[in-house]
């Protein structure tokens, strides 16, 4: 299936930064209202259903033998037609 970027944001930034966004998208998913990200001349807004899929993950890219790149991905994820999305194991973070 063919992905379309809707918006793309990417830049380095402090911890303190990172965590207000974060904040703020967590206070919105929690009041149950839509998201609107904006960058310049792009915005997009979305609204989550109540049960998206969350998905999570920490990756290593790079060589096997040498230093790589580290990340962790944060992802919410719905079908456009309403449905929520998949159920998995329960997920802890610390």
């Amino acid at each position: 299936m063919p992905e379309e970027v809707l918006f793309k944001s990417e830049g380095s930034m402090s911890r303190s930064e990172i965590a207000s966004y974060l904040r703020t998208v967590a206070d919105s998913l929690d009041a149950g209202k839509s998201i609107t990200l904006t960058a310049g001349d792009q915005s997009v807004t979305m609204e989550p259903p109540a049960r998206p899929t969350f998905e999570v993950k920490a990756e290593r890219e790079g060589p096997t033998d040498g230093a790589g790149e580290l990340s962790v991905e944060f992802e919410l994820e719905w079908d456009e037609d309403g449905g929520d999305g998949a159920t998995g194991g329960e997920l802890s973070i610390e």
